[in-house]
């Protein structure tokens, strides 16, 4: 069942990031088949579908980390362009959490979290430090703060990325995969601080095989296949009553799997 809502119904018709007919190649390969996705300010989407169907590549496109083919994309109202300070400002807007962690290797954790806050905000570097601190407390993590990312294990390197995200005060948060890579002990910690954001009203748009957490957090599941959305619901909706064979097909091999 999605979580307890406590979002007031206004909030969730302001549209931080609209796709409209979205296409991208990778060379004569088709992965994004107009597109078009709007995700309101408050909401979390979670997007699901078997490996191979765009899931990835729509999560990357919306920052312009994948550039696109045709169609437009619109960030608080502000259409993103392909280049220049334009876009460096849109993106600075958008958090992205990945499913390797992207972390300086030899900058400490405070430093990874307050560098962006600095050079491109042009905070205070005190200012900074304090809100890092903060945010690193927030996730659970302040005490390894000194360290460098390699002293950590996965789970709290992903706890540092989310903070890093958080710092820079984003409009939403991108999250790619976000325990792929992570052992199964250190799943939860990372989801708990997903879960958490989910019910202060963070705007998320989350790319997950976790369909537990996805049943349990998202206000809206998207399921894609073949660079195609096939479907768009509720969880309730979703995993009970799913509307395409295609669905169908992918929530039995995920309970084949289970058992």
């Amino acid at each position: 069942m999605a979580q307890e809502q406590n979002k007031p119904d206004a909030l969730q018709q302001v549209p931080v990031i609209e796709l409209r007919h979205i296409d991208k190649y990778f060379g004569t390969h088709h992965v994004l088949k107009d597109i078009s996705l709007t995700v309101n300010q408050g909401e979390v989407v979670v997007i699901i579908g078997p490996s191979g169907s765009g899931k990835s590549t729509l999560c990357r496109t919306i920052n312009r980390l994948e550039t696109v083919d045709s169609g437009e994309i619109i960030i608080a109202g502000d259409v993103m362009p392909e280049e220049g300070k334009e876009l460096a400002r849109l993106r600075s807007e958008i958090g992205m959490v990945f499913q390797s962690f992207n972390l300086f290797a030899h900058k400490s954790i405070i430093d990874n979290v307050t560098i962006a806050p600095r050079d491109v905000l042009h905070r205070p570097k005190k200012e900074a430090y304090e809100e890092g601190m903060q945010l690193l407390k927030r996730v659970g993590v302040d005490n390894q703060a000194h360290k460098v990312p390699a002293q950590l294990s996965g789970g709290q390197q992903q706890r540092v990325a989310i903070a890093r995200a958080l710092a820079m005060h984003p409009k939403a948060i991108l999250f790619d995969e976000p325990t792929s890579a992570l052992d199964p002990e250190m799943i939860g910690e990372v989801l708990d601080v997903m879960t958490e954001l989910a019910k202060e009203g963070m705007t998320m748009v989350i790319v997950t095989h976790e369909m537990n957490f996805a049943r349990r957090v998202a206000d809206r599941i998207i399921f894609m296949d073949g660079g195609i959305i096939l479907e768009e619901n509720t969880p309730e909706e979703f995993f009970t009553a799913p509307k395409t064979q295609r669905a169908r097909d992918f929530l039995n091999s995920l309970k084949d799997r289970e058992r």
